[in-house]
């Protein structure tokens, strides 16, 4: 895919120009690039820098034009020291950005809006465009609703577009009013093995005749799998991916580099899942949050572009900015397996052996600021769970952890039983009987191993192993297929693998992003009514990367993370408190017991298919569906026409309201924070499912409430994600997650406290919904704060987790650490990210959410500064503390001082003309 602008700045002589060189491939085809060995003559420390630095310094000098990239970020970039302090920024212009539909639709609507704004002020709406290539995978709207029949795929796929018609007629309408703006349509795959497999390019050739690496951000926190296939690449949140996209450097400081050392081999019967889950555990504990991870080391070389991949992807899981892998011999060898033009793959080699970034780095080759090592023959069978994914647990464990957690305190990261609960049974009115620990999803989903034909196909065969055995799973659990492409179900096919799934429920049921999202559909109503009534501990299995609470189901409490074949063996077994290693999953139709280690399938077997999996051709014509083919059911989707949207009446989109009142120029000066009452006091660990989620919406919540009053039914909902282009929806979904806990409100008798986005309406300490507090506490003019603690913000890159909390009118966030995304969402929405100093917390000060907050600033803002937090008690008591505030770059202060991103990028764009 060629880039739609030159690769070089053309206003001026390129501050650099002398460092453009000509290189061939092999076939002869001229062409140029920005020498880093060139540049490496004058610094000579460009050599040892890690290989994703490098290409990040690339993209700064080829992109340098003396203003928004100056030879000042050359400089400062090349010579990169592995322990320095981290007060530099990068100005990093991508090649591309990505986007899934969940988070598309509201930048998309953002965009539209911008287009309104300009129109409104008489200037061409063509004015607001993408200036690089923007792709839009539809993934996430499926759900499954219909599984365990050969039906299942098309009829889920008939529900997603009778619900999703709006949303969908509106990304054609941007289809045809933006340039670069192309959508992939629903049942192609999962958006990050759409990138993997397709939109991925190796290397873009300018109008110019300069060749560049393939770089980009996504809209998908697991953007980092593209970082498998040596692309610099990460998840940001939509607010600043529709910076990227209309042309502004993506600004962060300049990383540490954790160099990842893998030595020996995985032994036999462990997976790529089990590699990654030990990885996200490691370095979890490393805390390697906003750093860069580069793996090296001779077993690095040792792994498959799609075992690679498969870690990569869980680099939000381990905190990491990226997980990334450098291109070598395996990297060419998966262009060429999944269709790309020779061409294409010889352009990618020689820049790469030019640029001298071609290969694995040995162990000591290269300058990290620290390193960590793994012996892959250390690694066993492991789940991770049961609501985190970097909480590790060897699979003989399993059983007895889960017994262990049901009785343990929540605060434990238990579930607060009663023991004597545990062997209990409980009966639905349909004589189904239920017990705690059953499992009641088992879902091979997600784009972390369904980019993975190794552990896709031992499912497969230990599928058919179960089968030819007499095995089967309970009908009543859930199981669902969901492949990251629809060449997974070829290669299946053609391994004659997948009838065996199909026989044990695990039919086709969609291609996208289902269960890990949050899309699993529900269970049988009396189902739902025994676990509620009994508050009975019942789990999911799946082959996903997020297990956050109620993240799955509502009603499930346990989920597990699982490579593909256990998934499909914890079906058969039924419940997490059997042990795989030593109890049988079942019996076969004579009465012999069928142990796990009987149908695990051998590496020796699974390899002998993989040739199924590597088929240029079929990638090509796969693919060349999404122009050419791309469904009935789209095709007959019809949109409205032109350069502005007319918005409809919907309850899927509006109008955005962050440009209402939009003036031209920003305020004087950014005002304290007066007088301002708590919202809510938050533990550790609050995700962005937990600030907004992205499952089922409630009929008793606010955002139910509102779809009830006007006209639509519980049965029609859909969810959070899907409504994201509403706003009326969202800022009343904000803090609604029925498992996020506000420690404003008093414990029960029992010590546990109360779930679900409630607060203590001050003064008085009326318990409403944080929604409806929020709109007195807006209306009387009062704001808000946050108070949370370590880790805040954790989980996907969910844009409307920061402006839900916008719209909520909460000014700042205080917390013990912010994760990496979610600190730079609320700064590109105006909210103050402040993080505490030393070993203070909302704890250590004793606060109850019955005080009033100021925040005193200073008369200017700098980066990182240090600024005050005064607090004063119901008594009259004051109290100041000093806190970090978590704007760190001097482009950040510009945006909070716009009020948010989007206004400072709009201004900058009607200015422009």
């Amino acid at each position: 895919m060629a880039a739609t602008k030159p690769a070089v700045p053309t206003s001026a002589a390129h501050p650099f120009a002398t460092l453009r060189k000509p290189f061939q491939t092999a076939s002869g085809r001229s062409l140029s690039f920005f020498s880093l060995p060139e540049l490496a003559c004058k610094h000579a420390n460009v050599n040892k820098l890690p290989v994703s630095l490098r290409i990040v310094l690339e993209a700064v000098l080829r992109q340098c034009d003396g203003q928004k990239v100056t030879p000042e970020h050359v400089f400062q970039l090349a010579n990169w020291q592995p322990n320095a302090a981290r007060v530099e920024e990068i100005p990093f212009v991508v090649a591309r950005v990505v986007l899934q539909d969940f988070t598309g639709v509201p930048l998309l609507a953002d965009l539209a809006a911008m287009r309104n704004v300009a129109a409104d002020q008489g200037q061409d709406p063509k004015r607001i465009e993408p200036l690089v290539p923007v792709d839009l995978v539809v993934d996430h709207s499926v759900m499954i609703d219909h599984y365990g029949s050969p039906q299942a795929l098309d009829l889920n796929m008939r529900i997603e577009f009778e619900r999703n018609a709006e949303r969908y007629r509106f990304m054609k309408w941007g289809m045809q009013a933006f340039d670069t703006f192309r959508v992939v349509p629903p049942g192609f795959g999962i958006v990050h093995q759409v990138n993997l497999e397709y939109l991925a390019r190796g290397v873009h050739v300018g109008a110019d005749g300069v060749a560049y690496p393939d770089t980009l951000v996504g809209t998908d926190s697991h953007t980092t799998m593209i970082n498998g296939i040596g692309v610099v690449g990460w998840g940001v949140g939509g607010i600043e991916a529709e910076a990227a996209m209309l042309g502004q450097p993506v600004y962060f400081l300049t990383p540490d580099v954790v160099g990842f050392e893998l030595t020996g081999q995985l032994r036999e019967g462990v997976t790529a899942t089990d590699l990654v889950l030990t990885v996200t555990e490691m370095l979890r504990k490393e805390k390697v949050v906003g750093k860069f991870v580069e793996f090296c080391g001779e077993g690095t070389a040792s792994l498959a572009i799609p075992d690679r991949a498969t870690i990569a992807n869980m680099a939000p899981e381990y905190g990491a900015t990226m997980g990334f892998f450098p291109v070598d011999e395996q990297t060419l060898a998966y262009f060429r397996g999944t269709g790309r033009t020779e061409e294409e793959i010889e352009a990618f080699e020689a820049y790469f052996r030019a640029q001298g970034l071609f290969g694995i780095p040995k162990a000591g080759e290269l300058h990290y600021s620290s390193t960590v090592r793994l012996d892959l023959s250390t690694v066993t069978p492991s789940v991770a769970g049961p609501k985190r994914p970097q909480d590790r647990i060897e699979l003989g464990q399993l059983a007895s952890t889960f017994q262990a957690l049901y009785a343990r305190p929540t605060a434990e990261n238990g579930f607060n039983q009663p023991a004597e609960k545990l062997g209990q049974t409980f009966t639905t009115t349909s004589d189904l009987p239920l017990h705690n620990g059953d499992v009641l999803i088992a879902a091979i989903t997600s784009c972390t191993n369904t980019s993975n034909p190794g552990v896709l196909l031992a499912a497969g065969l230990l599928a058919k192993k179960a089968v030819e055995a007499g095995l089967k799973v309970p009908q009543h659990i859930k199981t669902s297929l969901a492949p990251g492409s629809r060449i997974v179900t070829e290669y299946l096919t053609k391994a004659g693998l997948l009838p065996y799934l199909e026989q044990l429920g695990f039919h086709v049921a969609a291609y996208g992003c289902t269960t890990c999202i949050g899309n699993a559909g529900d269970l049988a109503t009396d189902v739902n009514a025994t676990i509620v009534e009994n508050d009975l501990v019942c789990a999911a299995v799946l082959s996903g990367n997020r297990n956050f609470e109620a993240r799955i189901h509502p009603n499930i409490k346990a989920n597990f993370l699982a490579s593909p074949p256990l998934v499909v063996a914890y079906a058969i077994a039924g419940n997490v408190t059997r042990d795989l290693l030593t109890e049988p999953l079942g019996q076969s139709d004579d009465g012999r017991a069928i142990h796990l280690r009987d149908i695990w399938p051998s590496s020796e077997e699974v390899n002998a298919l993989m040739h199924h999996a590597m088929n240029g051709d079929a990638f090509r014509a796969n693919y060349a569906q999404v122009r050419s083919n791309p469904g009935a059911l789209w095709s007959d989707i019809e949109s409205s026409s032109g350069q502005v949207y007319t918005w409809p009446e919907s309850s899927y989109i509006a109008r955005p309201p962050f440009f209402d009142g939009f003036q031209t120029t920003p305020p004087e000066r950014v005002h304290d924070v007066q007088g301002a009452r708590i919202m809510a006091l938050f533990g550790d660990s609050i995700t962005t499912d937990h600030i907004s989620p992205a499952g089922s919406i409630k009929p008793s919540s606010p955002a139910g409430q509102y779809l009830v009053a006007h006209g639509i039914q519980p049965v029609d909902f859909n969810s959070y994600g899907s409504r994201r282009g509403h706003h009326e929806v969202m800022m009343r979904g904000t803090f609604a997650n029925v498992r996020i806990k506000n420690l404003m409100l008093p414990a029960r008798d029992d010590g546990s406290r109360e779930e679900g986005g409630w607060t203590l309406f001050q003064p008085g300490g009326e318990r409403l919904t944080i929604y409806d507090a929020a709109m007195r506490y807006i209306a009387a003019g009062t704001p808000t704060v946050i108070f949370g603690g370590e880790e805040y913000g954790t989980g996907s890159s969910r844009d409307w987790a920061a402006k839900g909390t916008q719209l909520l009118g909460i000014k700042a966030v205080i917390a013990r650490s912010f994760e990496r995304i979610h600190r730079a969402n609320l700064v590109g929405m105006g909210v103050l990210p402040l993080q505490f100093m030393g070993k203070d917390s909302w704890q250590s000060l004793g606060l109850t959410g019955s005080e009033r907050i100021d925040i005193e600033l200073g008369a200017t803002i700098e980066p990182q500064a240090e600024v005050t937090l005064r607090i004063t008690r119901d008594n009259g008591q004051t109290d100041t503390v000093p806190v970090r505030l978590r704007i760190d770059t001097p482009i950040e202060v510009s945006y909070h001082q716009h009020g948010g991103i989007l206004p400072y990028v709009l201004r900058q764009l009607l200015a422009a003309g």
